[in-house]
C-alpha cells in the first residue's frame, strides 16, 4: 500500500491587483484566514511589494509571491488596456508557477481567492485542478449592478440614464437615478478598460457551478443586496476587512493593515491629542484621487469659513491619480495656506483607522471608496460624502439614503463643489440640529452591529470558517481518493 501524506493544513493563494484600495482588503482578508489556522500566500507584483516593504510593517506570517507586471518601477495609468493585458500575460505565467512550485514543495495550494479586474485568475487554476473564490471588495449592491446590466438590463441604464428625471429599481437594491450608478455606466466615461473587465468577470463565474464571491461587507449592512442571485450566485459577507484593534479586538497588535503604499506622517496624532472631543473635521479622498487646483482652492474656503479644526490628506505627486484630475496648475501652492495652516493640520498621509477611531474626530469628508466607507462605519463616524467615480457614487446614495450616515455633495455645473457648499455639509453633519444627531445616532448603530458580524457567534466570522472547512474538507477527500487510487494500482 502506497503511504500518502495528506496536508491537514489548507493554503489559500490570494492574488491582488497592486493598488493600495485592493491590497489593504486583501491583506486584512488574509489575517482572517491566517487566524482560522489557514497557510497564506500572498501574491501581488514587484512595484506593490517594493512599497509596501518600503513604508513597513508588512505582517510577518504571510509569505509572499511577487512577480512582474513589466513595470516594476511602478507606472502611470495612461494606457489602462496595454497594462491590464500586460498583467494577465505575465501574471498567468506566475500564477500558474507559484501553484506548481508549492505542489513541488509539499504545500499545494487548496484555494485561490483573486480580486476583481483579474477575471483570468480562475481560468488559470481551474486548468489546474484548483477551487478558487472572488474577494469583490466593493459593495453587494454595486455587484448586483454590474449583474443585472449584463443579464438584461443593459438597455433599461443606457444613454437614457443621462435623462434628469430617469432612475430604475433593480432586485435587491433601492432605486437609483442616474448620479447613483458606477461611473463606469455613464456615457461621460472615460475609462473604457473597466466594463469589459467586468463582463468577462461574470461570464467566468457563469461558468462555475455554485460560485463562491467573498463580499467586504456584513448581513446587517446590505441584507437585501447580499441574497441569492438567481439561483446561480452566492454572496458571502465576510466584513468588515478592517485591522483586528480597531474592530473585534481578538488581536490587539493588529492595528494597521500592514500594506501601505505611502509613508504614513508622524505628527497628526500628538495634534489631534490636543483637540477637543468630536470637534476635527478629516479629509482624505483616498490613495488615487488628486484633486483640481480649484476643487482644493473651493476646500480650503469651506474649511476656514466652518472655522473648526482639520486634519487634510493632501498626497504628494505620484504615477496614480485620475487623468482628468491633472492640471499643471497643480503645482501652485493654495492662496490661504498659511490662514489654513492657524487652523488645521495638512499631511502627505496617514493611518485612517486610526484617524477615524480618534476620540477628537467629527466628521469625515470622503471620497467614498469602500475601504474608507467601511472604516466610517466601523469607528462610528459621520460622513461629508464627496464622490468622484467607479463605485463611490453608489456608496455615496446608500450611506446618504439607506443607512443615514452623511449628506452628499452637490457640485456646480463645472463639476466643482463650492466652498459654501462644503461648509454647509460639515455643518449639516457636525452641528446641533436634528439632522446631524440622528447621523451620529446611526453611526453608532451600524458600527455596534459591524463589531457584531464579527464576533465568534456573528455572521462574518461564521460565514468564512464555514468556507475554510468546506474547502479544506474538500481537499482532504480528494488526497484520500488519490491515495487509495495509487493503492489499488
Amino acid at each position: 500500500m502506497t503511504k500518502v501524506n495528506v496536508q491537514t493544513q489548507p493554503h489559500f493563494l490570494l492574488l491582488t491587483f497592486p493598488a493600495q484600495g485592493h491590497i489593504n482588503p486583501t491583506l486584512q482578508f488574509a489575517k482572517r484566514l491566517l487566524r482560522l489556522g489557514v497557510k497564506v500566500t500572498f501574491a501581488t507584483c514587484i512595484s506593490a511589494y517594493r512599497r509596501m516593504t518600503k513604508a513597513g510593517r508588512i505582517p510577518e506570517s504571510l509569505n509572499f509571491a511577487v512577480f512582474s507586471d513589466g513595470f516594476d518601477d511602478g507606472y502611470s495609468v495612461k494606457d489602462a488596456i496595454f497594462y491590464m493585458n500586460q498583467l494577465k500575460t505575465l501574471g498567468s505565467q506566475s500564477l500558474k508557477e507559484t501553484i506548481l512550485s508549492c505542489a513541488a514543495d509539499g504545500t499545494p495550494v487548496t484555494c485561490l481567492v483573486y480580486i476583481l479586474l483579474l477575471p483570468w485568475a480562475a481560468g488559470v487554476v481551474r486548468g489546474l485542478n484548483v477551487p478558487s473564490a472572488l474577494l469583490w471588495i466593493q459593495p453587494a449592491s454595486v455587484f448586483r449592478i454590474y449583474y443585472y446590466y449584463f443579464n438584461g438590463y443593459d438597455k433599461l441604464i443606457g444613454d437614457d440614464c443621462n435623462e434628469p428625471s430617469w432612475s430604475i429599481q433593480l432586485p435587491g437594491l433601492p432605486l437609483l437615478k442616474t448620479r447613483d450608478l458606477p461611473s463606469f455606466f455613464l456615457p461621460s466615461n472615460i475609462y473604457n478598460f473597466a466594463m469589459p473587465l467586468f463582463k468577462e468577470q461574470l461570464a467566468v463565474l457563469d461558468t462555475e457551478d455554485k460560485p463562491k464571491i467573498f463580499v467586504n461587507s456584513f448581513d446587517a449592512l446590505e441584507k437585501e443586496a447580499l441574497k441569492e442571485i438567481d439561483g446561480r450566485l452566492n454572496l458571502i459577507a465576510v466584513g468588515p476587512l478592517i485591522p483586528s484593534a480597531f474592530l473585534d479586538g481578538k488581536d490587539p497588535s493588529d492595528t494597521s493593515f500592514g500594506g501601505d503604499l505611502y509613508e504614513t506622517s508622524k505628527d497628526y496624532l500628538e495634534w489631534m491629542n490636543t483637540k477637543p472631543e468630536g470637534s476635527i473635521v478629516y479629509i482624505s479622498f483616498g490613495s488615487i484621487i488628486m484633486l483640481s487646483k480649484k476643487q482644493k482652492e473651493a476646500m480650503a474656503r469651506g474649511l476656514l469659513v466652518s472655522g473648526r479644526p482639520f486634519l487634510w490628506v493632501v498626497r504628494n505627486k505620484d504615477g496614480n491619480r485620475k487623468v482628468e484630475e491633472v492640471e499643471e496648475e497643480d503645482d501652485e501652492e493654495l492662496s490661504c495656506k498659511e490662514e489654513l495652516e492657524e487652523l488645521g493640520l495638512i499631511v502627505p498621509w496617514c493611518s485612517q483607522v486610526e484617524v477615524l477611531s480618534h476620540r477628537s474626530l467629527g466628521c469625515f469628508v470622503t471620497h467614498c471608496g469602500w475601504n474608507s466607507t467601511m472604516e466610517s462605519i466601523v469607528c462610528g463616524v459621520p460622513v461629508v460624502a464627496f464622490p468622484h467615480w467607479t463605485d463611490q457614487t453608489t456608496n455615496a446614495k446608500l450611506l446618504e439614503d439607506e443607512w443615514g450616515t452623511g449628506v452628499r455633495v452637490a457640485a456646480n455645473d463645472r463639476g466643482v463643489v463650492e466652498g459654501d457648499e462644503i461648509t454647509r455639509c460639515i455643518e449639516m453633519v457636525m452641528g446641533g440640529e436634528e439632522t446631524g444627531s440622528e447621523m451620529r445616532k446611526n453611526a453608532n448603530k451600524w458600527k455596534d452591529l459591524a463589531r457584531e458580524a464579527m464576533k465568534e457567534s456573528g455572521s462574518s466570522y461564521v460565514n468564512l470558517k464555514a468556507f475554510v472547512e468546506e474547502v479544506n474538507g474538500s481537499a482532504t477527500r480528494s488526497k484520500v481518493l488519490i491515495s487509495s487510487e495509487e493503492s489499488a494500482i
